[in-house]
């Protein structure tokens, strides 16, 4: 029987790719959204990947969510945590608000997701969970302090939790994806999107399939010596 994996995160952009590498490796999964229905939708249509949608950085929506999974699909031994946010702004211009809602989607989901299957995947001896940081919670960035934070702490929070799932054969890791050619980066002013691809030494910007070949490799059954790790996925923009 097909592993299940659910992806947060998982109908558009790195998610996307995400979910339907997964697909192709033979997983079940399900990805996650939070809002947008129509996307989702055709997301749904196209690949024949079930979506779910319930708001990642609300532990009584994935609680209820995860229930509902583990009866219709089965149980969940493969977590990717990819929802994200931004806010950016700098620190003198950002309210609380604003670095509330980026911890609370980009690190509390990762929280909600592994609490609530942990558990399972401990009686079942398997899990596989993988935690998508970014380079600029290795690296820092101006006006981004609330996403370099939480991204930062998905590192920390990777390396601390892969200590306690190995003994059972849980692994945990993260992949670190540079600047990807994805919708949120191509709105970056053409100007500002030179110099940062000038910045990168194999001299383009990834694409979303360059990081979802990472997170199939980290998820096989056959990476359980590879835990507590960050694959950096940047074109050598960052080498960490």
């Amino acid at each position: 029987m097909a592993r299940v994996a659910l992806v947060s995160g998982g109908t558009r952009g790195i998610g996307a790719a995400i979910s339907q590498a997964l697909k192709a490796a033979g997983r079940t999964v399900v990805a996650n959204y939070a809002a947008n229905d129509k996307v989702a939708e055709a997301f749904a249509a196209k690949t024949g990947i079930a979506v779910e949608r319930f708001d990642a950085a609300d532990y009584a929506e994935c609680e209820k969510a995860i229930a509902q999974i583990t009866r219709t699909m089965g149980p969940i031994d493969i977590v990717v945590n990819n929802a994200g946010i931004t806010r950016d702004s700098t620190l003198m211009r950002m309210s609380r608000e604003m670095w509330d809602a980026v911890i609370d989607t980009n690190l509390g989901s990762c929280f909600n997701l592994c609490k609530l299957t942990f558990e399972g995947m401990r009686e079942r001896k398997f899990g596989r969970i993988v935690n998508i940081g970014s380079i600029n919670g290795q690296a820092g960035q101006y006006g981004q302090v609330n996403y370099a934070a939480a991204k930062s702490g998905i590192h920390g929070f990777t390396k601390a939790l892969a200590q306690e799932g190995a003994r059972y054969g849980i692994t945990v890791n993260a992949v670190a994806p540079g600047y990807v050619d994805t919708d949120m980066v191509r709105a970056v002013p053409e100007d500002v999107l030179q110099k940062i691809i000038a910045r990168i030494p194999v001299g383009r910007l990834g694409h979303a399939e360059d990081i979802a070949r990472g997170v199939v490799f980290l998820t096989a059954d056959e990476a359980d010596f590879i835990t507590g790790s960050t694959l950096s996925i940047n074109g050598g923009q960052h080498m960490y």
